[in-house]
């Protein structure tokens, strides 16, 4: 995981933790808050599967891009000749 990817996950989930303590501070009634945390939670799920697919994208192609620089070497010990 890169740098990149690791500050929009600790954004993510510092944004979500800001949320569900900003909402337990309020005033509502306890079935109220319970509904409206379940209701981010799920959102918050979402966005972060999201982000992770696209991790694992960038991942992928990052390494096919390095396979694809590296030189093919032949080694006369190799038992694949």
């Amino acid at each position: 995981m890169n740098t990149t990817t690791k500050v929009i996950i600790g954004i993510t989930l510092a944004a979500g933790a800001g949320a569900v303590a900003g909402m337990l501070m309020a005033p509502e009634k306890g079935s109220d808050l319970q509904k409206k945390l379940r209701e981010n939670a799920k959102g918050w799920l979402t966005e972060f599967m999201a982000l992770l697919n696209s991790a694992k994208e960038l991942a992928t192609e990052t390494s096919v891009k390095g396979q694809a620089s590296l030189p093919l070497e032949t080694s006369e010990n190799d038992p694949k000749r």
